[in-house]
């Protein structure tokens, strides 16, 4: 989970958010390095007079600052292509779990079991044990298996919501009438939290989401 004053991503517990943190940084390396050479080109024409005339009117210099950018471009979108076909692969899953989303609460279907689901609901901050923590325990947590491909079937009952466990790069939208899916698998065990991630109405920050795993 966030650690006070954590300014990056939190630790990575499953490939995709391992991959999702990669591509960060190798975009914003390049970002860096372009907000760099734009600004020393400001801080040299704000500096410097204008000499050779004769540039303004280079095809040279259009050429690279035309083909110079598709480059960049190219060598984002291709990361990022990868990592959207890694994330929309459906393999053959070992667990499929159906999660439905209430004002204010979630409720789990464990679908390949007969009658085995359950609600989530906040724990209220006067009934935490010690070591618990406020506004993200809940009831009854979710207990999935480690390093195996679990399938992931997120609706809504009524409004909008969104199914977001960050360490596990999972953020599927729960929307009335339609079934989204999304598959998941953690790469060691331990206890993460989520949230709703969608502003769903007054109580839109008491759905807080735990995996046991």
């Amino acid at each position: 989970m966030a650690c006070p004053a954590q300014l990056g991503f939190q630790d990575a517990a499953s490939p995709i958010m391992e991959e999702l943190m990669y591509f960060h940084d190798h975009t914003l390396m390049i970002v860096f390095l372009i907000s760099s050479l734009v600004l020393y080109i400001i801080s040299l024409m704000l500096t410097t007079e204008l000499t050779h005339t004769s540039t303004m009117d280079a095809q040279e210099v259009e050429t690279v600052w035309t083909i110079l950018p598709a480059v960049i471009l190219i060598l984002i979108a291709l990361p990022s292509l990868r990592i959207l076909y890694m994330m929309d692969e459906i393999t053959t899953p070992s667990l499929t779990l159906k999660t439905m989303g209430h004002q204010w609460y979630w409720s789990y279907e464990y679908t390949d079991y007969e009658s085995l689901c359950f609600d989530s609901y906040m724990t209220p901050p006067l009934e935490l044990d010690p070591g618990e923590l406020r506004m993200l325990e809940v009831d009854n947590r979710v207990v999935l298996p480690t390093e195996m491909s679990i399938r992931m079937l997120i609706s809504s009952e009524d409004v909008l919501h969104s199914w977001t466990v960050p360490s596990l790069g999972v953020k599927t939208d729960a929307i009335p009438g339609r079934l989204n899916q999304a598959t998941l698998m953690t790469s060691r065990p331990g206890i993460y939290y989520g949230q709703c991630s969608e502003i769903c109405g007054a109580n839109h920050s008491f759905m807080p989401i735990v995996l046991e795993l």
